[in-house]
């Protein structure tokens, strides 16, 4: 017996490739970027509960907005616990990127007494009650690109889009993402941070990115209470079609892309033609020797 009809072959393979390389590229906003576990585990089952209770309340809230904050348990087992999407995030994404965390958060950490598991697109802090306390403006993690841009300008044209970003992420209140000179940013603060807060946070973050990552082509700093990152385009800021909730500089130059997906996108849509390309040369050399075993 040979196949019924080569094209409908050929067409249900190619489809099948596609979907399965959409289906794996989809996912960048769920990729774990740092963690930050106490050294302390809860001694008892009913901190134990309390902790599982707040992860419950914080994974279902994530259906309905992109930052929450509230406790579980009473007395010594009492739990304070947040989450926060990025701004750019749909309602869906933000849930599906929450509700990773509980997991993520066992996985890494266990049950301590305090921890923080940050992805890309989301993260989520709990502590016990009475868990000491530090500065918004801890550094947490940051990292920067490994190629150097020195001596092509860059260094005033990053500066220059950053101080756009501290002005653009207080009139945004909280979230800001554009692209200034070739530079893509995106900025945000914790949910209850008032906008001076946010600011001063944000400006420690620039100041930590432009010593700590110097002429590094891209950099993410990450801070208690606010996060940054850029990233340079010599070629210009790849564009994206679809637009999002988002702040932009009214001093951008040119149309850039309106969240932190932009490279995924276009890298993924890339990888999926090619991988399309590849499934449809597979299955024609698979009907060619099928064929050729039917002679």
């Amino acid at each position: 017996m040979g196949f019924s009809s080569k094209p409908q072959f050929l067409l249900a393979l190619s489809l099948l490739c596609f979907f399965t390389n959409l289906a794996e590229s989809d996912t960048d906003y769920t990729t774990l970027v740092y963690k930050g576990c106490a050294k302390q585990f809860f001694q008892d089952p009913v901190s134990s509960q309390a902790l599982s209770a707040l992860f419950g309340s914080l994974v279902s809230q994530s259906t309905k907005t992109k930052f929450f904050k509230t406790s579980s348990g009473t007395g010594q087992a009492s739990i304070s616990g947040l989450f926060q999407c990025r701004g750019d995030l749909s309602n869906s994404d933000c849930y599906n990127c929450v509700s990773k965390l509980p997991t993520l958060s066992d996985k890494q950490c266990g049950k301590t007494i305090s921890a923080r598991v940050q992805l890309l697109g989301c993260y989520m802090l709990y502590e016990v009650s009475g868990f000491p306390q530090v500065s918004g403006l801890e550094m947490l993690f940051k990292t920067c690109g490994s190629t150097n841009v020195a001596g092509s300008g860059f260094e005033e044209r990053r500066d220059a889009a950053l101080q756009a970003m501290e002005n653009g992420v207080v009139s945004g209140h909280g979230f800001y993402t554009t692209s200034y000179q070739s530079v893509f940013l995106l900025a945000q603060c914790e949910g209850d941070l008032g906008d001076s807060d946010c600011g001063d946070c944000v400006k420690g973050a620039v100041q930590r990115a432009q010593v700590e990552c110097g002429s590094s082509i891209s950099g993410q700093v990450y801070l208690h209470k606010c996060f940054i990152s850029y990233s340079y385009y010599p070629n210009g800021v790849p564009r994206r079609q679809s637009s999002s909730s988002s702040s932009s500089s009214p001093d951008s130059s040119g149309p850039g892309p309106n969240t932190g997906k932009t490279v995924a996108i276009i890298l993924g849509g890339a990888a999926g033609v090619g991988f399309v390309v590849i499934c449809l040369l597979f299955a024609r050399n698979l009907v060619k020797k099928h064929d050729g075993m039917l002679i």
